[in-house]
């Protein structure tokens, strides 16, 4: 193994085991405010813009997620690796910075005051992020944020409101990343490599859901949880799986 491979797996484990170290407790309260909401046959949206709509994405309808998680996925949100063409990331570094849009993606989802929402931001300071937070807020809803606060701190919020992320959401859990998230530096290269920030915030989304998980079966409710068809039991963990679809859509149809 070369060095730099070991310095960023090296980075990488001491940047989760930082988030272990001194998040579980957020964490937990996340888990908390997400059981109540599912308990409650309510649902928990997970966004993000950019690379933070990963972790919201890894949050349902993967292998070990439970139903009640609900990712908004915004196309024009999550389409930046396209860099020409059709909402290419030029389309993407615009919308994202727009003040409103944030606004409509809730109308469009009719979130209920019972739901809970978990947003994903590295910075935690750009409009679209911000508007879903500040109306969360307003209509009482549940707001966890992932974010960076050594990043957030120090950078001011792209927002006319001024806040950041962690300045509004209920739940704060900190990745901890530094403010240029990549931190490898290479002899002879001016600009740092080996981001981190993406695998930290899945990893961190997956410890939300489980504890999700074992607190509603602690109070008594079964969750439904996505299996892995690749296997042998390919049929029957598709029939569990189709079920676990329709118990989403029966919580849809409530809306």
């Amino acid at each position: 193994m070369t060095s730099l491979i070991d310095r960023y797996f090296s980075t990488l484990a001491e940047r989760l085991e930082r988030v272990r170290a001194t998040q579980a407790a957020s964490i937990d309260k996340a888990a908390e405010l997400c059981a109540r909401s599912i308990a409650a046959e309510k649902l928990v949206f997970t966004f993000g813009t950019g690379h933070g709509a990963l972790p919201a994405l890894e949050s349902f309808p993967r292998t070990g997620t439970i139903v009640g998680f609900r990712p908004i996925v915004e196309s024009t949100m999550i389409s930046f690796h396209h860099v020409w063409g059709d909402m290419g990331a030029r389309q993407y570094r615009f919308i994202h910075a727009q003040e409103g849009y944030g606004k409509a993606i809730l109308r469009s989802h009719q979130i209920d005051p019972a739901d809970a929402m978990i947003l994903f931001s590295h910075s935690g300071i750009n409009a679209v992020i911000l508007d879903i937070a500040l109306e969360c807020k307003e209509r009482g809803i549940a707001l966890i944020g992932v974010t960076s606060l050594p990043h957030s701190s120090q950078t001011a919020s792209r927002h006319s409101s001024g806040k950041r992320l962690f300045e509004v959401a209920d739940v704060v859990i900190d990745t901890g990343i530094p403010l240029a998230d990549a931190s490898l530096k290479i002899d002879g290269l001016d600009a740092p490599v080996g981001a981190s920030s993406t695998s930290v915030t899945i990893a961190i989304a997956h410890a939300i859901v489980s504890a999700t998980a074992e607190k509603l079966v602690q109070q008594g409710v079964q969750p439904h949880v996505m299996v892995s068809p690749n296997t042998a039991g390919k049929e029957a963990a598709n029939r569990q799986n189709d079920e676990n679809y329709e118990q989403l859509w029966r919580r849809l149809k409530a809306r």
